[in-house]
């Protein structure tokens, strides 16, 4: 008697199950969910009945353009017009789920052959991630107002952000035994549930325990652990602090980067390696179990590089005694003769600025 092979849905259903019984993290699950289900409700329109094993790579790239050319951001929610595609990153994360839902199909024993494992994810631009400058951030915290509860409140948590690197949401779940005064580091969860140690600097720790002394405010019941909370106690939701963000970069006039917690955590990555910090310290701080993902938040300027290079040039810094030529080429001779002097002067678009006369 031939054995029934189960429905996709119902696969799906079953993958969710072990991806809570693997103690994946709500949201982890929730995207599965979300793309998996898209990828059903396509094939049914398509191949109406069909199994998986009526499915396989070109029935995933036919999914993959349809996201590409017929979908829009936005498009289920009727208060919000946008008539833009998905994002090459969207796209690349539902390539990313199927594959791994095939995976463990072949695990579990529902197939024989991972054929996903043919299907190639459509390639991301590498964009280049504008990051707050000084003068910007500065802005943003003159446009606060550290006199109030809620001024002095926000301006901890862009000081948080800046100086930790710290996501949105680890932020915001942030509790009272989360913060060691002691040592200065905070014990945050970030994605997966993964627990990692964040340090923070001096003045930092200084403005949290001025918020914790004298600004915090009681919380509104006994179960409210969280260390930053509204004027009336309550725990602060995500979208407050975004709003926050968004309104201090209007009133500080910040433009040409996005104001957003995102933006402090690729500040954060930049300026800690522009300061001496390493990539491998970097990682771990940041919560990243992939390398190649640090790269990304960095955003190096050429300028930034050049700096970088004249700090950290090998040749400058070994004090090696470099020899020079006792002949001058004729046509070198020529050129230095030819060539305007410009000492004394500041040339824009150089590094080196020397004295104006």
């Amino acid at each position: 008697m031939a054995t029934k092979v189960p429905s996709l849905d119902t696969l799906i259903d079953n993958y969710l199950q072990c991806c809570t019984a693997e103690a994946k993290s709500r949201k982890t699950i929730e995207w599965y969910e979300a793309n998996l289900t898209r990828f059903s409700q396509f094939l049914k329109g398509e191949h109406p009945g069909s199994t998986i094993s009526d499915i396989g790579p070109p029935e995933a790239r036919r999914f993959i353009l349809h996201l590409q050319n017929d979908v829009r951001r936005w498009e289920t929610n009727p208060f919000i017009n946008d008539t833009k595609g998905l994002s090459p990153h969207t796209i690349h994360g539902y390539a990313r789920a199927i594959k791994a839902f095939w995976s463990w199909l072949l695990d579990e024993g529902y197939t024989l052959e991972n054929c996903m494992a043919r299907l190639k994810c459509p390639r991301t631009p590498r964009k280049i991630i504008p990051t707050f400058s000084a003068e910007q951030i500065e802005r943003l915290l003159a446009a606060l107002d550290p006199a109030t509860h809620t001024g002095f409140r926000n301006y901890a948590i862009i000081l948080v952000f800046l100086d930790t690197g710290i996501r949105l949401s680890e932020l915001v779940n942030l509790r009272l035994e989360d913060i060691d005064f002691g040592q200065s580091c905070l014990m945050v969860t970030g994605k997966g549930n993964k627990e990692r140690t964040v340090p923070f600097g001096s003045q930092v720790r200084r403005v949290l325990w001025r918020y914790l002394t004298t600004v915090r405010p009681e919380p509104e019941s006994p179960q409210v652990s969280q260390f930053f909370l509204s004027r009336q106690g309550q725990i602060l939701r995500p979208n407050m602090v975004q709003s926050m963000i968004k309104r201090a970069g209007r009133r500080a006039d910040v433009s040409g980067v996005r104001c957003s917690p995102h933006t402090f955590r690729h500040t954060f990555a930049k300026q800690y390696l522009l300061n001496g910090g390493d990539v491998f310290s970097l990682q771990r701080i940041l919560g990243h179990a992939s390398l190649e993902v640090v790269r990304l938040y960095v955003n190096l300027t050429s300028l930034d590089v050049s700096q970088q290079h004249r700090k950290f040039s090998p040749v400058d810094t070994m004090g090696l005694s470099v020899a020079r030529s006792r002949r001058r080429h004729p046509a070198a001779r020529g050129l230095a003769s030819s060539t305007p002097s410009y000492a004394g002067l500041y040339v824009p678009g150089t590094f080196s600025r020397t004295t104006r006369t």
